[in-house]
């Protein structure tokens, strides 16, 4: 089949094995890519060292192996491009779009400002630092423009970035390049040109819209899947105790989640191989059997 120029990419975070709702990510994003006749990448996201788990890069790799999802790329690691998001930085920085701050999470916390993922910071340090204040995080400087996008599943989607998220954090106290920065960085760098990845970041892509056109880069098109969860309502995840899955079955593994997913994978395919079983899934890839579901409960 002609290569369609459609890029896609799964970026995990290795602060762990892959369980049942990072299984579904990879799986959509893969099966997004090759309904496409695009190329699927894989990039670890292991920024966050305090949180990286030594062999875990490794085991997400093999598990992903294990279950049929080949990437068609050289993995690449973010803890190897801190020069690329210093130079990003260095931009904002010169197009008066950053700046250093001296406050405490502490501070912040105390802030009467609230938005959508809790306190918003109030700007105290957006025209310099106050006097005898250290400077500690880096800050985008955000403005009262509305950030908008369409997303193929999830549809319209709007934010205020000044309001509803404030100032935020492109470079950490403690060193380290924020997530909003890399994954931006990162996409332009692997000329991503559509992210197929979990509703929990939804409420992040209006950041990276504004950075990308800060740092004129080109968006692409977003595809936010349902996030999965326990039956509290909690996202499954390392802190949810999310069990590793098991690769033992890979076959019956995949036909779960493409059930899961409402796929609707027919019976006689549990005969098959995960070679025969992803080949059905791609060209029967319906990613709008979820549409505008945000969350599914794992049972």
């Amino acid at each position: 089949m002609p290569d369609t120029g459609y890029r896609g990419r799964f970026a995990p975070s290795p602060t762990g094995p892959l369980h049942c709702g990072s299984l579904i990510a990879a799986l959509g994003s893969y099966l997004d890519a090759k309904h496409n006749n695009g190329t699927w990448l894989v990039r670890m996201e292991d920024l966050d060292s305090p949180r990286t788990v030594p062999g875990a890069a490794d085991t997400i790799l093999h598990t992903l192996e294990s279950i049929g999802l080949h990437w068609d790329e050289t993995v690449i690691y973010q803890s190897h491009r801190s020069a690329e998001y210093d130079a990003a930085l260095h931009k904002l920085n010169s197009i008066g779009k950053a700046y250093i701050c001296g406050c405490t999470r502490k501070e912040i916390a105390d802030s009467t400002l609230h938005g959508i993922e809790g306190q918003v910071y109030p700007g105290t340090c957006r025209n310099g630092l106050p006097e005898g204040r250290q400077g500690r995080a880096w800050r985008a400087l955000t403005d009262s423009f509305a950030i908008s996008f369409d997303d193929a599943l999830q549809g319209h989607i709007t934010q205020h970035l000044e309001n509803d998220i404030g100032d935020f954090v492109v470079k950490r106290a403690d060193g380290l390049f924020a997530y909003q920065l890399a994954v931006v960085v990162d996409d332009a760098f692997q000329r991503i040109t559509h992210v197929a990845r979990g509703a929990d970041l939804l409420s992040s892509t209006p950041r990276q819209i504004y950075l990308q056109h800060l740092l004129g880069l080109s968006t692409p098109t977003y595809l936010h899947l349902p996030v999965v969860t326990n039956t509290l309502g909690e996202k499954l995840s390392k802190q949810t105790l999310a069990q590793p899955i098991n690769t033992a079955f890979p076959a019956a593994l995949l036909l779960n989640a493409l059930s899961f997913m409402q796929q609707n994978p027919p019976p006689d395919l549990s005969d098959y191989d995960v070679t025969s079983i992803l080949d059905w899934a791609a060209i029967n890839w319906d990613y709008k059997a979820l549409n505008q579901v945000k969350s599914i409960c794992y049972r």
